[in-house]
């Protein structure tokens, strides 16, 4: 890849740090969609010796790249987005990646094919990070913050996706205790 290209890649990816998402910080400031990719993928880094049979730097790439596709879109709170807005993200994504340079065009689109089918467990534990760091963040930011339907869902979110693996079950577990605290609290 020249570095024309590799600068080009960068300047796209630039805009997830302008890109908000849903949730805010401790301090109550609208975090960033790069914010968030990077700590799934700090979390993912975190698990190496957790999971020592997991290629951990392949669950890295898809932590880094699952939200690219938001510089197109932006970010729409999962319990909003359609499957019309999962489309259209789907494709502008799809048209950027394959109008990259061959070997970098080529190593995205694998990654994300073994993302959307969820049959590894590389791909099994980026989708729960990515799940469970949204809960995190919720739980950090102040309830002043939360949506009404925010209090049941970060209850209830992602058990399903953490259930193939007992220390990720256990980590929503604590989780959830974390919200439970939190809003018996009320801050």
């Amino acid at each position: 890849m020249n570095a024309k290209d590799y600068l080009d890649i960068l300047h796209v990816a630039e805009k997830l740090k302008d890109t908000p998402r849903h949730c805010t910080t401790t301090q109550g400031r609208t975090e960033s969609v790069a914010e968030h990719s990077w700590r799934v993928s700090l979390m993912a880094l975190l698990l190496r010796h957790e999971f020592p049979d997991v290629n951990i730097d392949r669950v890295v790439d898809m932590c880094l790249i699952h939200d690219l596709g938001e510089c197109f879109t932006g970010d729409i709170p999962t319990f909003i987005k359609t499957d019309s807005d999962r489309s259209v993200e789907d494709s502008l994504l799809n048209q950027w990646v394959s109008s990259l340079p061959d070997e970098v065009s080529a190593e995205l689109e694998s990654l994300y094919a073994e993302m959307k089918a969820q049959i590894t467990k590389e791909s099994k534990i980026y989708k729960a990070l990515d799940k469970l760091e949204a809960l995190i963040q919720h739980n950090e930011s102040p309830l002043s913050t939360w949506a009404e339907n925010e209090y049941e869902l970060n209850k209830t979110y992602a058990f399903n996706t953490v259930e193939f693996s007992d220390w990720l079950t256990e980590l929503r577990k604590e989780i959830l205790q974390d919200t439970l605290d939190k809003i018996d609290g009320g801050v």
